[in-house]
């Protein structure tokens, strides 16, 4: 039983000490570590994914009641295009867009839109406090950002609703949907930070952190056409629609894991010395 414990021992030891190892040696990725802990990785992506979900839903039902048919579709083949919905999890979504419209407006109604807009302030206004935290920002005042929130939901939902068209190249074919995606994934995470930071960092230090969210966002999206199509309709099968409920929230926590990895991770690449002198990225405080 001794030995057995001082294997243990001296096994955490060694490791302990390896790690402490890297660290010295790799100074960048002792920062990085200090930053996603700064920002509460764990804590900031679930609560994202809350306020994503929370949004998705009463979303979904205003975009039955009130957007026009052709819209709806839209939206349909994005979300298929986007996840890889197939089988049951994917007519569950159909039934919602079948519904009757003037049914599902009377139950919606002006209060369900109201209802939608707060959640999806909610959202942008989570987000907003990743980025500040990865930049050691104080809060914004809300006349700065208050209406940058509506904007960013409006330029956000036009980008989910051209997701169908963007990865397939428009019609020529997923090879150029890849490449339009990167860089439109790219270019939004670019413009959503210097949006949601009050225009308070410049546009080039703002890069590195938009290339490595927009590059693991798509990486993450066309990975999941492998496996989430089966997981879906396997946790419809067995469980329900509180099947597709836990294993959509599970997904949305993993695509907003890599969200605040890479604006976190990004800040402090902005802030090695090669890459600082290049981007004229302000000095930290």
């Amino acid at each position: 039983m001794s030995d057995s414990s001082g294997r243990v021992t001296r096994t955490v030891q060694w490791a302990t000490e390896r790690v402490e190892t890297v660290r010295e040696r790799v100074p960048f990725v002792t920062r990085a570590v200090r930053q996603l802990g700064a920002v509460r990785l764990l804590d900031s992506s679930t609560r994202l994914a809350a306020q994503a979900f929370l949004t998705a839903i009463p979303m979904l039902f205003v975009v039955a009641a009130f957007a026009p048919s052709a819209v709806r579709q839209q939206l349909l083949d994005s979300s298929r295009t986007a996840m890889g919905l197939s089988g049951a999890s994917l007519d569950q979504v159909k039934q919602v867009y079948a519904a009757d419209d003037t049914g599902t407006r009377d139950t919606s109604g002006v209060v369900g839109v109201l209802v939608t807009l707060l959640s999806a302030t909610a959202c942008s206004r989570a987000l907003q406090r990743v980025c500040e935290r990865s930049w050691d920002l104080p809060p914004a005042g809300l006349r700065l950002v208050a209406w940058r929130w509506l904007a960013w939901l409006g330029v956000w939902t036009t980008a989910i609703l051209a997701q169908g068209v963007l990865r397939d190249g428009f019609g020529a074919g997923a090879w150029l949907g890849l490449v339009l995606s990167y860089l439109t994934s790219v270019l939004l995470w670019w413009w959503t930070q210097h949006l949601l930071l009050g225009s308070r960092v410049a546009w080039l230090p703002l890069l590195p952190g938009a290339l490595l969210t927009g590059a693991g966002v798509v990486t993450l999206s066309w990975a999941s056409h492998l496996y989430m199509p089966r997981v879906l309709n396997r946790s419809l099968a067995q469980f329900g629609p509180f099947g597709l409920v836990f294993t959509l929230l599970s997904w949305l926590i993993v695509l907003f894991t890599v969200v605040c990895v890479g604006i976190s991770v990004g800040h402090v690449v902005a802030r090695e010395r090669p890459v600082a002198r290049l981007l004229r990225t302000p000095e930290a405080g």
